[in-house]
């Protein structure tokens, strides 16, 4: 093994030097950017091409919703037990393939709702095998004392980069048309299996015996968060957090665009605004907890993001109006990226490395389970006393995750814990890579929904 380095508290040395990490920050932004792309594309596809009723449009967004909710636990559990970097580059490999089936079908005549709905559920898969191991990666790649810092780092160009998606998304469809669009995702795919192939940094090895279930992996990952009053709290926050938003945003974009009679591009104006609040929280999050400390952040940053909803509520039609909620959604973003930020670095400190990917699968099968939950709650709210009395109700769903954190010990933190005393030691943050060991997986990768995300 080569000798350890130096941390960059000792030596300065910068992420950005950092050979692998730079691989892995590639990989995944190109992959979120693609990934935003066919956000874009798919329904205008599904619409415009397809003639999609209501309906249908509601299943293909419940579809591509489902995998997470089904599948996290099981892929969290792969991650542990196999190599990340293998499991990672398979699902942007399937992901790649099957989404490319679309040109060709469109291309051919023979594209229908039905190869659309495939595609998604089948896309939705392969990402729940790429996320789980990839955001489980990032604690093998860099020293502990690192992991905030590196989290503020990805935060912040995710952010960027699904914006930047969305625009390109937006380009190609009036360039090439909604179903060619999706190559830009099919290349995002690659670009990021390509990268992810060239990280050398080895995996911690891990001997399970070959006879052990799958099933018991899973019920191991469950009991160790629920066994960790930190890890619990914190996905509980997530699951909340998820459902509250959840609801927002099956009825938000409505809402302006009808309601506050927002034109479109008013309406993508605003989006940015938004885009930008979230990479400014992700970057000046360790900043911002220095003060007072991690916990009364977040603690903050939850008590602020119910309160950025009321200009919203009380808005009405008018370029002021308008103004004011681009601000809003600017704020709101960014104590979701503080927050979401720093509490992802907490778990990934405090979490073993063989449990990194299954600690991650909790809170991503909560976190997606309560989606389509909201979802469909908003449309029956929605129907039933309208748009703005279903956004009040949201709003005050906003307070749960706050009272959840406040009501924990994690409220007073006022420093990043330590990692755990057993099991094996990160590797040290080198400016160029050692030799290159098996060709395994490491532990992190992105998740393509960011935790923390607001309307």
């Amino acid at each position: 093994m080569p000798p350890r380095a130096e941390t960059p508290s000792a030596t300065g040395t910068s992420l950005w030097r950092h050979r692998d990490f730079r691989r892995y920050l590639t990989g995944q932004a190109a992959s979120v950017t693609g990934s935003s792309i066919t956000q874009m594309a798919l329904p205008v596809l599904a619409v415009l091409h397809l003639d999609a009723t209501t309906a249908q449009v509601a299943w293909l967004a419940f579809l591509g919703q489902l995998p997470p909710a089904l599948l996290a636990l099981h892929a969290g559990a792969l991650a542990d037990r196999h190599s990340k970097r293998r499991q990672m580059i398979t699902g942007d490999l399937v992901s790649a393939t099957v989404l490319a089936t679309v040109p060709v079908s469109a291309a051919l005549g023979t594209l229908t709702l039905t190869q659309l709905m495939v595609v998604a559920v089948v896309q939705g898969a392969a990402s729940v095998l790429h996320d789980a191991a990839a955001i489980s990666l990032l604690p093998s790649l860099v020293e502990r004392s690192l992991i905030r810092r590196s989290n503020s780092r990805v935060g912040a160009l995710f952010a960027v980069a699904a914006t930047a998606g969305s625009h390109l998304g937006v380009a190609l469809t009036a360039l090439l048309g909604p179903a060619r669009a999706l190559l830009g995702d099919v290349a995002s795919y690659l670009i990021s299996a390509v990268c992810t192939a060239r990280i050398q940094t080895a995996e911690p090895v891990r001997a399970r015996p070959k006879t052990r279930r799958l099933r018991a992996e899973i019920g191991e990952g469950l009991r160790y968060v629920r066994g960790d009053d930190r890890l619990w709290t914190l996905t509980l926050v997530n699951a909340t957090t998820s459902f509250a938003l959840g609801l927002l945003n099956t009825l938000w974009a409505l809402y302006l665009l009808r309601s506050l009679a927002m034109s479109a591009t008013a309406f993508g104006v605003v989006l940015g605004l938004g885009a930008l609040g979230a990479a400014a929280g992700a970057l000046t999050a360790p900043a911002a907890a220095r003060p007072y400390g991690p916990g009364p952040m977040m603690l903050t940053a939850l008590a602020i993001t119910p309160l950025t909803q009321l200009p919203l509520l009380l808005a009405s039609p008018g370029l002021a109006w308008q103004i004011t909620i681009g601000a809003v959604l600017f704020l709101q973003l960014a104590c979701a990226g503080a927050a979401g930020t720093t509490q992802r670095s907490i778990r990934q400190i405090v979490t073993t490395a063989g449990m990194q990917a299954r600690m991650q699968a909790v809170s991503t099968w909560l976190t997606s389970g309560a989606r389509p939950v909201a979802a469909l709650l908003a449309g029956g709210l929605g129907t039933w006393i309208g748009v703005r009395p279903t956004l009040t109700a949201g709003t005050f769903l906003l307070l749960v995750p706050l009272v959840v954190l406040a009501r924990s010990p994690l409220r007073a933190l006022r420093q990043m814990p330590d990692p755990p005393a057993a099991g094996p030691s990160p590797l040290a943050l080198r400016a160029s890579p050692p030799a290159v060991p098996s060709p395994a997986r490491t532990d992190d990768a992105h998740d393509r929904s960011l935790e923390g995300d607001a309307p």
